[in-house]
């Protein structure tokens, strides 16, 4: 499978993308579950079909400079992430360093969890995608498609929880 190398992102990208897809969802579940869902070594992939796969790349604990390549299905995308900020319960953020498509320029996102209380919690998660210039004109138009495709990853942790609560 092709791999395509991207420009590493950090914080500010959240602010400065040309796409920023935020996504907020109260989950039913204890912000610790949350967490220990989102760090397992399933991760993403038990909670629904968007993700086929999470292989984690570094050996616990994780921490910033963890590693791990994740397949989205049917398995056609692959990227390799790299975290550059890791808030042990609570956050964690990373930049996309290799891609099997060649649009992308810099992509990052962020998972931050936070107590509702009464066993809930809060998922925000903030996806900050910039295409290379070549496909930043069809990107642009193909972006509502994009963002609700990454909405369904966001949906289906609600719905994972709901069915565990």
């Amino acid at each position: 499978m092709p791999r395509f190398a991207l420009e590493p992102a950090d914080e500010a990208f959240f602010g400065s993308a040309p796409h920023v897809f935020t996504y907020r969802k109260q989950f039913a579940a204890p912000p610790e579950r949350v967490w220990e869902s989102l760090t397992s070594d399933e991760s993403l992939a038990a909670w629904g079909s968007t993700v086929k796969f999470v292989n984690w790349t570094s050996p616990r604990p994780f921490g910033v400079g963890t590693t791990r390549e994740v397949a989205l299905s049917p398995g056609i995308v692959r990227v390799d992430e790299t975290f550059f900020r890791w808030e042990d319960g609570v956050r964690y953020s990373f930049y996309v360093d290799h891609a099997s498509v060649p649009s992308l320029r810099r992509f990052a996102e962020d998972y931050l969890v936070e107590p509702l209380g009464e066993g809930r919690a809060q998922f925000t998660w903030i996806v900050a995608i910039e295409a290379r210039p070549a496909f930043a004109v069809p990107f642009k138009a193909f972006a509502p498609v994009l963002k609700a495709a990454f909405g369904r990853l966001a949906t289906d942790g609600e719905k994972y929880f709901r069915e565990r609560a």
